[in-house]
């Protein structure tokens, strides 16, 4: 009996299940952990500007940060044909669906909360980001020029964790801080990811920061910031702007200066499985 072409497999033989492994599913995941790593960036803006929000808002914030990047991955670019062919032959259209869903989802949750911009505008960035906005003869994109996707990928997540932390504060110097915290972390996050899209970048003109500058003049850009930015924030501790969670500070400091002085070009060459995967997942998390 041909067992591959028997009624038993053929009952297993679904749609719904072939979806189980295929590039639609991977696509549908692939932002999952980013989203993840949205929520606790809230948790912890919450946690340094002393506020008592409901669960509901982070629930609400990292849909929208899936939502965003879902968008991206479904409406794809030149380079993610180099940088993600994993997900070559993903149905863009379920992606573009289930993106709309958690938007949807979240904005609504925000919105009761008297929440707006903070879902709206990473949105509405991230379709420019991904596709562009034409004007005659004129397309703006936000990938192309050196560092700029870098600072708006800052700007928008930095912007929009600062919008919902001035929500429940009037203090507007702990916005500030917030805002400075989260958007140069974004800053350096996004730079340290280019590090490991170099090829596709380069095959398709993006001018990132690893690309113009360099692996190790990007490295000193970016542990200067590092050190600076830190250095504001233990000056916001002690004046009051900000809640003194040392400890999370102090660990916080490690663990995004290991990254940009131990991470390198190299180490996505010589690294495969697990262990790529386990430093994308500390890159995005830390």
């Amino acid at each position: 009996m041909d067992i591959l072409n028997s009624p038993t497999s053929r009952l297993f033989d679904w749609p719904a299940l072939r979806l189980l492994d295929s590039p639609t599913l991977r696509l549908l995941n692939t932002s999952t952990i980013v989203a993840c790593a949205g929520c606790f960036r809230l948790y912890v803006a919450i946690l340094i500007a002393a506020i008592m929000p409901t669960p509901l808002i982070i629930i609400a914030y990292g849909l929208i940060v899936y939502s965003t990047y879902t968008l991206d991955r479904a409406l794809g670019c030149e380079e993610d044909t180099v940088n993600r062919s994993e997900l070559s032959g993903a149905n863009k259209y379920i992606g573009i669906g289930v993106s709309m869903f958690a938007f949807l989802a979240g904005a609504f949750i925000l919105a009761t909360n008297q929440i707006y911009l903070a879902s709206i505008l990473p949105f509405i960035i991230g379709y420019v980001y991904s596709k562009g906005l034409s004007f005659g003869g004129y397309t703006l994109k936000l990938k192309g020029s050196m560092g700029s996707k870098n600072i708006v990928i800052g700007l928008t997540w930095g912007g929009s964790i600062a919008l919902i932390i001035s929500r429940f504060t009037p203090n507007i110097l702990t916005v500030a801080a917030v805002f400075l915290f989260f958007g140069i972390k974004m800053f350096i996050n996004s730079t340290l990811f280019d590090f490991k899209d170099v090829k596709g970048d380069l095959a398709s003109g993006i001018r990132t920061l690893p690309v113009c500058l360099g692996e190790t003049r990007t490295k000193c850009l970016l542990l200067g910031l590092c050190i600076s930015l830190y250095a504001v924030l233990i000056l916001s501790m002690l004046d009051g702007f900000l809640h003194p969670e040392w400890t999370l500070l102090a660990v916080s400091f490690l663990f995004t200066a290991s990254f940009i002085c131990f991470y390198s070009v190299g180490f996505e060459e010589r690294t495969s499985g697990f262990t790529k995967k386990f430093r994308q997942w500390m890159v995005i998390g830390e």
